[in-house]
């Protein structure tokens, strides 16, 4: 009887991460959106493709492209180095959701809450150094979470291409992919939160701080809150590595 009762523990557990990683990749799609509409027109968690800008802006002698591919990809390095070294690496029997995970989230939060606040300083039209100012908040928000979510195991709230590549593939392979769910969910989601982000930045200035804000919030809540969904426990029949039960 034990058996069939861990295994609906792990599935509830693995269930309610799940969500709380699709509900962070809204806040990428939002924060993404308006990082390129208004911030200078690189993203903020597309690494990869920033780097491509910057090939670009190299070869049509762009200097402003090149510095806005620059900040961004300088703030996201910066940003992981430090949320990095808040959540860690993943360890074997830690629980489905990490405590460091919780606490690198709330200093994106931070973070985050700083971008909102110049960007209603700047009546969401930032320029010059307050532009890149903003734009260095944003990419090293994106840094963090995906520092933060890597924590949890293969997968991510920020950068999908190798999500794609590998629902993709197992498709080919006549395969169920693995975490379809999951997948599915972080691909509609960024396209959501892109969509609220773009409309709030073009057409209500004040409701882009909520498309950014909200969705890790809700999830900082639940990971906080015992009257919320608990993300913290353990796995049942799950024991700390050599045999602790306390969060790493």
């Amino acid at each position: 009887m034990a058996r069939p009762a861990v295994a609906d523990g792990r599935a509830r557990q693995t269930t309610r991460r799940d969500i709380g990683v699709v509900t962070l990749t809204l806040t990428t799609g939002a924060v993404d959106a308006v990082t390129f509409l208004h911030l200078g027109k690189v993203f903020s968690s597309v690494i990869t493709g920033n780097m491509a800008l910057l090939g670009v802006a190299a070869g049509r002698h762009n200097s402003a492209l090149a510095v806005s591919g620059g900040v961004a990809l300088a703030g996201y390095a910066v940003g992981a180095l430090v949320a990095g070294a808040i959540a860690r690496t993943p360890e074997r029997g830690q629980p489905v959701w990490p405590a460091p995970v919780t606490a690198a989230l709330a200093v994106e939060l931070g973070v985050l809450a700083a971008l909102c606040a110049g960007w209603l300083a700047t009546a969401g039209r930032p320029a010059g150094a307050s532009q890149l100012t903003l734009l260095s908040l944003a990419a090293a928000a994106m840094g963090m979470q995906s520092a933060a979510v890597r924590r949890l195991g293969q997968m991510s709230s920020t950068y999908l291409t190798s999500t794609l590549t590998g629902v993709v593939v197992a498709l080919a392979m006549r395969q169920r992919p693995t975490e379809l769910q999951r997948s599915l969910g972080v691909f509609a989601a960024i396209v959501i939160g892109a969509v609220a982000g773009a409309v709030a930045a073009d057409s209500a200035i004040t409701l882009a701080p909520v498309a950014i804000l909200a969705p890790l919030a809700a999830v900082l809540a639940c990971a906080v809150s015992p009257s919320l969904i608990r993300f913290r426990g353990r796995l049942p029949g799950q024991r700390g590595a050599k045999g602790r039960g306390r969060d790493r």
